[in-house]
């Protein structure tokens, strides 16, 4: 694949920190969000983007994650990108990914000083990533993505997803290269936007300030229906995606997890499903991938839910290991009650 692609400096645009300021308290209890975490894991979402690029030869890279994937070049290049940017972040100080599943210490490269604020001390965070979603479509030249969550505390096993992750940022890797960042704090009102990087001027630069899943009847509505095989074993999804062709929704499926969601909220509107069959098994991890989606669909306004379970909310379970998986129903909220009543009866 080449070099890896270590960009300059990239920043932050005034507006962009100004939107996100609106979610992150200005009592200094935070100030490593905007002081490093969030640029650097969104440099590292750039350098991906970078490296994707510049990768016309896309092939197995003779290795296999530790639940036994194979890997391909890219997977272990993202991986280092994103290792790489949290080293300069000391508020990380746990880290684990899809293609590394055990929670690890963070090794710095810098840390605080005797002089930093005690604020800054108090700030302890894990990160929870899939460094490169999708990449068995990345040969097709398709748009693929990266999914990132921030967890309050050294761990983000056994305790409540919903408090405890409060950041998600998807990374898109397409035409353009764009980030949806969510977040979620107490007392505060949660963001979801769209930024795009500018590699001309190495900027992030906010194109859509707010993000939201319509509630109302939209004009044209979407689905994309995931793991379409568990339909030979499951009528309810079978009846349910004819349902949506009378009912002349329109078909949004790229195969990939990130672009099907992010389609959904640049449009307004759309139901994701991916069910789970005794014979086509759950493939999505809770803790890499379903999580941090839940908070981005949530942050818009949408709804997700397990597709087990009778359709209980996603961030409503604690995650016990890091391999356990789950199919998910989510996109704009009566859409998602409509179908979890339709696959449920």
């Amino acid at each position: 694949m080449g070099r890896t692609t270590i960009l300059p400096d990239i920043s932050l645009s005034p507006s962009l920190i100004s939107h996100l300021q609106k979610a992150i308290p200005q009592d200094g209890s935070r100030d490593s969000l905007l002081g490093s975490v969030i640029p650097s894991l969104l440099k590292s979402v750039a350098e991906i983007a970078k490296d994707l690029q510049n990768s016309h030869h896309v092939s197995a890279a003779g290795t296999s994650n530790t639940f036994g994937d194979d890997q391909l070049n890219v997977d272990v290049q993202a991986e280092a990108h994103i290792r790489h940017a949290i080293t300069s972040c000391p508020a990380i100080v746990t880290a684990s990914s899809e293609e590394d599943p055990v929670e690890r210490p963070v090794v710095h490269t810098t840390t605080t000083t005797p002089s930093s604020s005690p604020s800054q001390h108090q700030e302890s965070y894990t990160l929870a990533f899939d460094p490169l979603d999708g990449s068995s479509i990345i040969p097709s030249n398709w748009t693929v993505g990266a999914i990132i969550g921030l967890w309050d505390g050294p761990t983000a096993l056994n305790v409540s997803p919903s408090t405890s992750q409060f950041l998600s940022i998807l990374g898109v890797f397409g035409p353009r290269t764009t980030a949806i960042i969510a977040i979620r704090l107490p007392s505060l009102p949660s963001v979801c936007l769209e930024a795009a990087f500018d590699s001309l001027t190495r900027t992030w630069e906010v194109t859509r300030p707010s993000l939201s899943l319509a509630s109302a009847s939209p004009k044209t509505k979407y689905f994309s229906p995931a793991n379409l095989r568990s339909a030979s074993d499951i009528p309810q999804y079978a009846r349910l995606i004819s349902e949506y062709i009378t009912d002349a929704y329109t078909l949004r499926y790229s195969g990939g997890l990130v672009p099907d969601i992010v389609h959904a909220l640049v449009k307004g509107h759309g139901v994701y499903i991916s069910p789970v069959s005794a014979r086509h098994k759950a493939k999505l991890r809770r803790l890499y991938e379903l999580c941090p989606i839940a908070l981005v669909v949530e942050c818009a306004g949408g709804k997700a839910v397990e597709f087990e379970n009778g359709g209980v909310d996603i961030l409503e379970r604690e995650i016990k290991e890091t391999d356990e998986r789950g199919g998910i129903v989510c996109g704009s909220g009566e859409g998602v009650v409509e179908a979890v009543t339709k696959l449920f009866a």
